[in-house]
């Protein structure tokens, strides 16, 4: 169990995923916000101010790239750690995600529940 209150926001359209990755998270004692697309993590990031985003990059209404953009995490909260959570594996995204502040891409049809876990670890 975290010794603080860590505050975690995941990004993702498919409700099936958010459920699953707040599952993961919150029965190892995370706090653990969920959002479907960038217009709504553009809210919560000003009302929960998360230590950790879990970012889809293919969303509707503002996709990830569009939220790092309007975020500007590296501008307003440096310390925000954001891993891009993603299927969509083309370098150019890549190279942008990180540019504009993500700290890992990770694929998520290769990252397992304990994966996840270790990823949130290693970034605390």
């Amino acid at each position: 169990m975290p010794k603080r209150s860590v505050n975690i926001l995941i990004v993702e359209d498919d409700t099936a995923l958010n459920d699953a990755y707040k599952m993961i998270l919150s029965s190892t004692g995370y706090a653990v916000t969920t959002t479907f697309n960038g217009k709504e993590a553009l809210v919560a990031v000003k009302v929960q101010e998360p230590d950790i985003i879990f970012l889809d990059l293919r969303m509707p209404v503002l996709d990830g790239i569009g939220f790092l953009k309007e975020y500007q995490p590296k501008k307003l909260h440096p310390d925000v750690k954001i891993i891009v959570f993603s299927n969509y594996d083309m370098q150019e995204q890549v190279d942008e995600a990180y540019a504009l502040g993500a700290e890992r891409y990770v694929l998520k049809a290769w990252a397992s529940p304990k994966e996840l876990l270790k990823i949130v670890q290693d970034l605390l």
